[in-house]
């Protein structure tokens, strides 16, 4: 039996949240209601309107290209090194493993596999739709331009939408989006709002992208974080199967051992074995005859019946013995022939 002193780091885990099954109550889980329907139609038009006047060649590439040949990272050389640290903040690898970390000791203080399932579904879906996206239009970005005052576009590029960007309002919007109060919520939208504006603009600072690839990349990470309360039933539901998962794995561990088949008590005959592969029939039903044979013959002490009586044994010989008369034996007490 497994006690408290052998648990495993996984037991403990699973302790902590079978401590409390049902989610906290205070816990607002957020839903697709009008206002957010609202936001979500804009924003998609905001980004349909973006995609449209880059590829129609429109004002926004103009400015893009007037932003490019102001080249930033030369007006203001002393603030290069800071940013290039500072865009870290937008490369998906560090910001996941960082709000993992903060959002795996949620689930373990809330009870809930919640957190976690809602950033990998962000994350899942910012893949999809960004690069789907990015390889979809092709856009050459600002090092790589071709010709001037053209959008470049279809040129086998992976810039538009900024990745750096919307991965940005992604990573650092789902701390407002799983927030426990509305406090807290307005507190950290506001924090990742300027988190991501901070990392599209210095993007555009270091000339890795167009002012329109994170005017797109804003928008791109924005309609994630409004379309995540669709996503909140199939986040229960996997969550439900998880745990269900769980308690059946843990069932099967702890199932007990298979009785031992006691030992068969003297005298009951066991059973057959089983025939040999490849041994012929014949040598098989020969030995089970010789066996039964013996098994059937009983010693002597053991007959059944009564025993013949001392009169009824056989008769003694000539010299007081039991055994017949042999033809050729001499009796004991007569002279025997003289041998030759």
């Amino acid at each position: 039996m497994r006690t408290e002193g052998t648990l495993t780091r996984l037991d403990r885990v699973f302790a902590r949240l079978d401590r409390e099954p049902q989610r906290p109550a205070h816990i607002d889980v957020p839903r697709m209601s009008r206002h957010r329907v609202v936001l979500f139609s804009a924003t998609l038009a905001f980004y349909l309107a973006i995609v449209w006047a880059v590829v129609t060649t429109s004002w926004l590439v103009r400015l893009d290209w007037q932003v490019m040949f102001f080249r930033p990272y030369q007006q203001w050389p002393q603030i290069h090194a800071f940013l290039d640290y500072y865009v870290v903040l937008g490369q998906r690898g560090p910001t996941a493993v960082m709000v993992a970390s903060w959002l795996g000791w949620r689930s373990w203080r809330q009870h809930t596999l919640r957190p976690l399932l809602t950033l990998g579904a962000s994350l899942l879906l910012l893949n999809v739709t960004v690069g789907a996206a990015k390889y979809g239009m092709g856009r050459l970005g600002p090092h790589y331009a071709t010709v001037i005052g053209s959008n470049e576009m279809g040129l086998g590029g992976d810039i538009f939408p900024s990745g750096h960007t919307a991965n940005a309002v992604v990573t650092w919007g789902i701390l407002a989006y799983l927030a426990s109060t509305p406090r807290a919520r307005r507190w950290l939208s506001a924090l990742s709002a300027v988190t991501s504006l901070g990392v599209g603009l210095t993007t555009v600072y270091l000339g890795t992208h167009w002012l329109s690839d994170v005017l797109l990349g804003w928008a791109a990470g924005l309609l994630i974080l409004l379309a995540l309360p669709w996503c909140e039933p199939l986040i229960a539901r996997t969550e439900t199967a998880l745990f269900d998962l769980r308690d059946r794995w843990r069932a099967r561990r702890e199932r007990p051992l298979r009785a031992p088949v006691p030992a068969l008590p003297v005298g009951v005959p066991a059973l057959r074995r089983p025939r040999p592969a490849g041994a012929p029939k014949e040598a098989a039903s020969a030995r089970e005859t010789v066996g039964a044979s013996r098994s059937a013959r009983a010693p002597v002490y053991l007959a059944p019946g009564p025993h013949p009586a001392r009169a009824e044994r056989l008769p003694l010989g000539p010299a007081g013995g039991r055994r017949p008369p042999h033809p050729d034996r001499v009796p004991r007490g007569t002279a025997s022939a003289a041998r030759p």
